[in-house]
């Protein structure tokens, strides 16, 4: 008598206890720098005069970022936890988000534990859910997107929630900073895409095929185009009642404004670097490096050195095995990292800086968690370990330096800044 095929446990609760850990390990020294640093100094003016409904400024950038900056400061004071505390909620939930995404693209608790593990030690995403800029916004929305578009595809019969989900995420997305913009349209590309390639006679209004059956391609439309842009759209509400520089002559006027501000050339930055430096991981950017009361701190935005160059040729797989194999989540990894980083090879914005790397940084760690899933699948047990053991050991390693933790003095820096492009 034949058994039942063994059915894979969901692995929810270490997903639930992997991104709490994450999250408890961005609270010490949150506050130890009591002052702004980075780019803080723009934007948590522009929340300030949010909450006021004052001088509308930092108008080149969409609003819901610093909305969230706002809420944080009205929930917990204008103080360094009301500035911080939140980003680091949204950095824990781009982490729970991002390992349900794999979960659901591979049914596989190793890729999913994997890239969760992966992702809390490949320093961008711990990096910015310690300071309130807008970027673990956008990344925590995308992850909530890819979460619920994965979700649909696997379980159909919850299809139409999850798209409805998948939409908001994305207009918010996109409301939090435009580096998502590009990334945005893939869900609906994609299904798009998945209903031609079905050869259906009725493509705009069959209920049949891949990707979620029971949804017509009008109906994704709606979700996945109309709700996303709609939901982009009411984040601008705010701005038509600043009493200083209001949205006076419609969002359209306003988005070729902040176009405009984006593309204007700015003066050479020395932190400015290109997308070549940021694929080899050459370019650092110094976020703070300075005595904090008599104290020496510093945070050092690289991605980690281990992963960043291991993920290159998981990548290369990934596309490999998406177009020859048929490996869809594969092929999704891969285009989500060509789509990102492309956006900055073609964008008209003259001057680029590294934590424009940290979608694509999330793709490429996704795509090494796969590699190594594969490994572990194959019985290459060791393997498929090594990659999460030496990431987490290299992140032990850089820790002080991108914590903001006591540094022994000023030339500190030296015993991490392991290439010159560093320093």
């Amino acid at each position: 008598m034949s058994r039942a095929p063994e059915q894979v446990q969901d692995p929810l609760r270490w997903c639930a206890v992997l991104a709490l850990a994450f999250w408890l390990g961005c609270l010490p020294y949150l506050t130890a720098v009591p002052h702004l640093y980075f780019d803080e100094v723009h934007y948590l003016p522009a929340a300030r005069e949010l909450l006021m409904l004052g001088e509308f400024t930092n108008r080149e950038h969409p609003l819901v970022g610093k909305e969230l900056i706002a809420l944080g400061i009205a929930l917990f004071g204008d103080n360094p936890v009301g500035w911080r505390l939140l980003p680091t909620l949204f950095g824990a939930l781009a982490l729970f988000a991002a390992m349900r995404a794999l979960w659901f693209g591979t049914l596989s608790r190793f890729a999913a534990l994997a890239y969760g593990l992966l992702l809390a030690t490949g320093f961008h995403l711990f990096i910015h859910a310690r300071i309130a800029m807008l970027d673990i916004f956008y990344l925590a929305f995308l992850s909530v997107a890819a979460w619920q578009f994965a979700a649909a595809i696997r379980q159909p019969e919850e299809g139409r929630w999850r798209l409805v989900l998948a939409g908001m995420a994305l207009g918010l997305a996109m409301g939090a900073k435009w580096n998502a913009l590009a990334v945005a349209m893939l869900p609906g590309l994609g299904f798009l895409a998945a209903r031609a390639l079905a050869g259906r006679r009725r493509l705009f209004f069959s209920r049949r095929g891949a990707p979620v059956p029971g949804i017509t391609l009008v109906e994704a439309a709606l979700w996945l185009g109309a709700v996303p842009l709609a939901v982009y759209a009411a984040s601008f509400a705010p701005g038509f009642f600043f009493r200083v520089h209001p949205i006076s002559e419609g969002l359209v006027f306003h988005h070729q404004f902040m176009l405009s501000q984006q593309e204007q050339v700015l003066k050479a930055h020395p932190y400015q670097s290109t997308w070549e430096q940021w694929v080899l991981n050459a370019r650092s950017i110094w976020y703070l490096y300075e005595p904090v009361a008599g104290v020496q701190r510093g945070i050092m935005l690289i991605g980690n050195p281990l992963t960043m160059l291991l993920g290159l040729p998981a990548l290369a797989w990934c596309a490999w095995h998406g177009v020859l194999r048929r490996h869809w989540t594969a092929l999704a990894v891969a285009l989500v990292y060509a789509v990102s980083l492309g956006f900055w090879i073609v964008a008209s914005k003259p001057v680029q800086f590294y934590y424009h790397y940290a979608l694509p940084s999330m793709a490429l760690l996704a795509a090494l968690a796969l590699v190594c899933d594969a490994l572990w699948q194959n019985g290459w047990r060791k393997s498929a370990l090594a990659p999460l053991l030496g990431s987490v050991l290299v992140f032990g390693w850089f820790y002080p330096i991108i914590s903001g933790a006591p540094l022994v003095g000023p030339d500190s820096f030296a015993v991490w800044t392991w290439l010159e492009s560093w320093r």
